[in-house]
Order: structure tokens, then sequence, then C-alpha cells
């Protein structure tokens, strides 16, 4: 990862950001244990992280030299549950990108390809200094 993509919690969770551009960004996270609830499927916390590293990693893609974000929003539909074994995709893409604000949404598919949630956040942008 570049630096404009490390996070050290995204590298704990073990998030692997595959592509990167200003209009899409693309992750994968291994449904391990460690990231589960009872029954052996995806926590949903994990889930709103995976989108939240996402987002964040699209919006500083966006922005120039100097500029930073926070997120100020996010709502989370959750779809469908992924099992322990198998791999989230997470594909980030902008909804509204301005001066002040981005919105992006996330939509995170199971192996088999079946949505299993829809993340829509709004990034705050932050001038330079």
């Amino acid at each position: 990862m570049s630096d404009k993509t490390s996070m050290p919690f995204s590298e704990f969770l073990g998030i692997e950001v595959v592509e990167v551009s200003p209009e899409r960004v693309v992750a994968r996270l291994e449904v391990r244990p460690e990231l589960c609830t009872v029954p052996a499927v995806l926590h949903g916390g994990a889930v709103m992280a995976l989108a939240d590293t996402l987002g964040a990693i699209a919006t500083v893609q966006n922005l120039p030299e100097g500029q930073w974000t926070s997120t100020i929003e996010s709502k989370t539909n959750f779809i469908a549950a992924i099992p322990a074994g198998e791999t989230a995709i997470a594909t980030c893409t902008p909804l509204h990108r301005g001066r002040t604000t981005m919105v992006w949404q996330t939509a995170i598919t199971r192996g088999d390809g079946r949505v299993a949630a829809y993340v829509t956040q709004t990034q705050l942008v932050f001038p330079a200094r």
C-alpha cells in the first residue's frame, strides 16, 4: 500500500486493497474466525470497518495535497451473511465528490457474487493547513 492507502487498523483487520483510483476502490477481506460472530459469519462491525476504510481511501484519492478527511456519517444495509472461510469483496464508488463533503457507496459481496451489504458514507473534507 502507498502512504495514501496505508491505515494501521485496516492492516490489523487484514484488508487487502487491490485497486485504487479516484473513481473506484476495491478490496478483499478473508473472513477469519476472529472477525466473526455466532454463528460463524462476518461481524457487522467488520463489514462497516471494511467500507469505512474504502470510503476514506477513495476520498483521499480525490483530495488536493495537504487536505484530509474524516467520516461524518455512515449507513449500512445488511442483506446477506458472509460465512467464515469466504472472502468479502468490497467495491467503493462515488455518489458525490464536492469541495467540503464526499459521499461514497460500498457494495460488499460474497464469494458467490451475492450482495452482503451496501454502505453509504459521507466524508468531511478538511482544508489544508
